[in-house]
């Protein structure tokens, strides 16, 4: 029987405005800058990503919104709408920026109950407020109700216009403990000079899981010994489109871990947090 597969953290391969070190790192994973565009442009039809996820083995894609104009740049959540509503294999999560979007709350559940969307992305490091601010638990307040994951970026990015300091994965203790029914994920699991704090938070809540998206997977193991042991609480990711997702696969499909863990891993963790069938 096949496993599921479900990459939790892709990228739509066109923003409305992307920052310049996005792009340079994006490309570099490409033989040309050229031949990058030409990939991307040939992917922003839904259609033909699609065919790709076929091609890698991927059945569904979390694909998410993205406003941060100090840093990466914007990919709104109308355009995230738009390249999901082809296929139920593409799951739309929207994002909210603080400093932009006043009436958070309203604004969540008019995305969610209104225009489909099935989760929320937020990026603390790069719109600068650390997650356990006051200002945002009415939001986490909306999202606990619905029943939604929210998946926050964590760990060290090299984009102009980050703030590191709001990465530290040590803020969701507070989020956790006063939201204890809200699903969370940390994408890239403290990425860098956290890896411990996200994997104690793991282990201390039932409520939070790590995506591993951004993070080479044959040194999973050296980043998180316990990876076997905690397989329930990792998720696939790839932070498409600068990652070949058909190899990052099969590299996870060769740890030494259990199957049952790479199958967790790979995809049943997202499907239950995500509740599909």
């Amino acid at each position: 029987m096949k496993k599921t597969v479900i990459d939790v953290h892709v990228h739509l391969s066109e923003y409305e405005t992307f920052g310049k070190d996005a792009f340079d790192f994006f490309s570099s994973a490409f033989p040309s800058k050229e031949e990058y565009v030409a990939f991307c442009k040939k992917h922003s039809d839904p259609h033909a990503f699609l065919q790709l996820m076929d091609y890698n083995g991927v059945d569904y894609s979390v694909i998410l919104a993205e406003i941060s104009p100090l840093s990466t740049g914007i990919c709104t959540n109308e355009a995230v709408e738009d390249f999901c509503r082809v296929s139920p294999r593409l799951i739309p999560f929207c994002t909210i920026n603080p400093y932009l979007h006043p009436k958070m709350g309203e604004m969540l559940e008019d995305l969610v109950l209104n225009r489909g969307f099935k989760g929320l992305k937020l990026v603390p490091s790069y719109n600068y407020y650390y997650p356990n601010d006051n200002f945002m638990y009415p939001l986490y307040a909306v999202a606990e109700r619905l029943g939604i994951p929210v998946l926050f970026h964590t760990g060290t990015s090299i984009y102009y216009g980050t703030r590191l300091k709001y990465a530290n994965p040590i803020f969701f203790d507070d989020v956790a403990v006063d939201f204890p029914n809200m699903k969370i994920i940390m994408a890239h699991g403290g990425r860098g000079p956290w890896y411990n704090e996200a994997v104690s938070m793991v282990r201390l809540h039932k409520n939070i899981y790590i995506d591993v998206s951004g993070l080479p997977p044959k040194r999973l193991l050296e980043y998180f010994p316990d990876m076997g042991r905690f397989a329930h609480k990792f998720m696939f990711g790839t932070d498409w489109p600068s990652v070949d997702v058909k190899k990052n696969i099969e590299s996870i499909r060769n740890l030494n871990i259990s199957k049952e863990a790479i199958s967790k891993i790979l995809g049943e963790n997202a499907r239950q947090l995500l509740g599909l069938g």
